[in-house]
C-alpha cells in the first residue's frame, strides 16, 4: 500500500516563490543602503560639477602645491618602503616578546588624529626638543620641506607595513623551506621567492601609502606650516584658498579638491585589484 505524504498547510494562502522572497529582500536592502550611498556621493558630484580647471592651470599657487605634493609623497613612499619592508617581514615570520606592543605602535597613527601627530612631531623636533640641538649644528626640520615628508611618513607608513605583512604571510612556508633546502640564503630567498609572490600586496600597499601621503593635511599643517611655494601641499592649499573667502580662492580650492578625489578614486581601484590578485596568487597555507 503506497504511503501518501501530506503537504504542509499554508493556511489557505498560496506558497510564496523563493525567488520572489530574494527579490523583495534585495529591494529592502537596497532601499536601506541608499541614504548612506547618496550622502557619500552627493558632495563629490557637487564638487565635480562646480569645478573650473582653468583656475587650476593658471594659478601658480595651485601648480606649486601640486608639485610639492607629488614630490614629497613620492619621497615619503620610498622611505616607507625602505624602513617598512624589514619591519613587515619581521612581524610576519618571527615571534618575539613585545610583538603585540609593536603592532599597537604601528596601528597608532591610523587612529591618532593627524593634528595630534603633527603636534607630537613639532614637540620632538622643534626648539623644545631635538630642534635646539639641530639648530646648533646648522640644521632645521620644522617648517621645511623635510618636515612635510616626515609628517607624511608618520601617518602613511603603517598602510604599507600592514599590507606588506599580509603579503609576506600569504607566501607558502613550503616554498621558503624548499629554497633554503636548495642552499639559498635568507636574503636570496627573500628576493627570489618571498618578494615575487608578495609583489602584488607590496604594490597595493605602496599605492595606498602614496595616496595617504598625498592627502595628508593635519600633521603637515602643524609640523611644516602653510608657506606657499615652500611647504604648502595640495590639502593645505585647499584649506588656505577656501579660507581666503574670495571667488578665485574658492574656485582654486574646488579644482584642487577634485584632483585629489580623482586620484584617490583611481588609487582605491588599483589597490583593490592588486590586493585581490595577491590573495589569489599567494594563498595562505
Amino acid at each position: 500500500m503506497a504511503s501518501t505524504r501530506r503537504k504542509p498547510s499554508t493556511g489557505g494562502r498560496p506558497a510564496e516563490n523563493p525567488a520572489g522572497k530574494r527579490r523583495r529582500a534585495l529591494l529592502l536592502v537596497v532601499l536601506a543602503s541608499l541614504p548612506l550611498l547618496l550622502y557619500l556621493t552627493a558632495p563629490i558630484i557637487g564638487l565635480i560639477v562646480r569645478t573650473n580647471f582653468s583656475s587650476y592651470v593658471c594659478c601658480w599657487q595651485a601648480v606649486s602645491a601640486l608639485r610639492i605634493s607629488l614630490m614629497t609623497a613620492s619621497i615619503a613612499l620610498v622611505i616607507a618602503v625602505l624602513i617598512g619592508t624589514p619591519l613587515a617581514y619581521l612581524l610576519s615570520h618571527y615571534q618575539f616578546r613585545g610583538k603585540d606592543f609593536v603592532d599597537t605602535v604601528i596601528d597608532l597613527p591610523l587612529v591618532l588624529p593627524p593634528v595630534a601627530a603633527g603636534l607630537a612631531l613639532l614637540l620632538l623636533f622643534g626648539q623644545q626638543g631635538l630642534g635646539s640641538w639641530l639648530s646648533q649644528h646648522g640644521m632645521r626640520l620644522t617648517f621645511t620641506l623635510a618636515a612635510v615628508v616626515m609628517a607624511q611618513v608618520f601617518v602613511a607608513s603603517p598602510f604599507y607595513v600592514k599590507q606588506a605583512r599580509a603579503g609576506f604571510e600569504g607566501v607558502p612556508r613550503e616554498l621558503r623551506l624548499a629554497s633554503a633546502t636548495l642552499g639559498a640564503s635568507t636574503v636570496r630567498t627573500f628576493f627570489k621567492v618571498t618578494v615575487p609572490l608578495a609583489s602584488h600586496a607590496l604594490i597595493a600597499g605602496a599605492v595606498m601609502t602614496w595616496a595617504r601621503a598625498l592627502g595628508e593635511f593635519g600633521a603637515t599643517l602643524m609640523f611644516a606650516g602653510a608657506f606657499p611655494g615652500r611647504t604648502e601641499t595640495m590639502p593645505v592649499a585647499i584649506y588656505s584658498s577656501s579660507a581666503a573667502a574670495t571667488p578665485e580662492g574658492l574656485t582654486t580650492s574646488i579644482a584642487l579638491a577634485v584632483v585629489l578625489v580623482v586620484v584617490s578614486f583611481g588609487v582605491i581601484i588599483l589597490a583593490r585589484r592588486l590586493a585581490g590578485r595577491a590573495a589569489y596568487l599567494a594563498p595562505t597555507v
